[in-house]
């Protein structure tokens, strides 16, 4: 089944798990840690009342900021950010987890120094992945699992998505990091 597909068919868990874990992943570009979004992804389980979500996102937006960054991936790092609903409605969640979905996609395209065959990240979401860069396909892999994780456990898919997040994560911060030591 293609990303597009699985976004399609996620619930209201689902998809906001999965903008939450494209935007973790991308959490290094915004000066974040380990710990920054932990607070968020607390606020998925059953146990959380239903104002945790906006509560939790509006913390992580003050620890955050991207503003006035000139970087195009760090630009749409802080896009993902802002852009993500307060309350965690389904419609709301799902237009953000979509969006995060290519933001993601893009932003592991413009840091990968191997070139993607095609210069459209809805190819690779729609299925279509010859020619694709080895980050870029990580990160569909990674987006994939997370949907899928879900879909099939529900809450205790969490930890999970979780645990492929950070590994992205930890990804993303080490290209980050060789990525301004060949610039500065």
């Amino acid at each position: 089944m293609s990303l597009v597909e699985l976004i399609a068919q996620a619930d209201e868990r689902g998809l906001a798990a999965s903008g939450l874990a494209c935007l973790d992943r991308c959490v290094p570009l915004l000066g974040g840690d380990d710990e920054t979004l932990r607070p968020l992804w607390a606020s998925l389980t059953d146990g959380a009342g239903a104002g945790e979500w906006g509560e939790r996102l509006e913390q992580a937006r003050a620890k955050l900021d991207a503003v006035g960054d000139e970087d195009e991936a760090v630009v749409l790092a802080g896009r993902m950010l802002r852009a993500a609903p307060a309350e965690r409605s389904a419609a709301a969640v799902r237009v953000w987890a979509d969006a995060c979905s290519v933001a993601a996609l893009q932003i592991h395209r413009l840091l990968d120094p191997c070139e993607d065959g095609t210069t459209s990240v809805s190819a690779r979401r729609e299925g279509r992945t010859e020619g694709m860069s080895p980050l870029v396909a990580a990160e569909l892999r990674r987006q994939v699992v997370v949907l899928e994780v879900l879909a099939g456990h529900g809450q205790a898919g969490l930890r999970r998505a979780l645990e492929v997040s950070t590994e992205g994560r930890r990804v993303l911060r080490a290209v980050v990091s060789r990525r301004s030591r060949h610039q500065g």
